[in-house]
């Protein structure tokens, strides 16, 4: 069974868009720095984050494409995007959080976020095989 990089690289590109708007200061940027005890002065080395954030995200594109299988429609791109989003992601870091003791409002934007990349990633790999 074959993977469409193209609709991968894609899906790739879509979820570091959506991340850098749902992170930014216009969204929930400001709030998601509080809550995770990130001081914007000690940013660490840009390009290592978003390169490895790059690498991590382009893995996920391809495994929900080989989970999606050849030629999924909307619906099967829609349903498996949030189980993976939602029962996969959303919930492991839950389990974390609350053994780390991060807050219910760092949850809700990490998970947020990663129910939506998925969604959106399971849309653009159903519509482009």
């Amino acid at each position: 069974m074959g993977i469409n990089l193209w609709a991968v690289l894609t899906a790739t590109v879509a979820s570091f868009v959506l991340g850098g708007l749902w992170y930014s200061k216009l969204l929930l940027g400001r709030v998601w720095r509080r809550e995770a005890g990130i001081d914007e002065a000690e940013a660490s080395n840009p390009i290592k984050v978003f390169g490895l954030a790059f690498v991590f995200t382009l893995i996920s594109a391809a495994a929900l494409s080989w989970l999606l299988g050849p030629y999924p429609n909307i619906i099967e791109g829609i349903r498996t995007g949030l189980v993976v989003g939602v029962g996969f992601v959303a919930c492991s870091f839950g389990v974390n959080y609350q053994f780390s003791q991060k807050s219910g409002k760092l949850l809700s934007i990490d998970a947020g976020f990663h129910i939506l990349q998925f969604l959106v990633m399971g849309i653009i790999l159903s519509l482009w095989p």
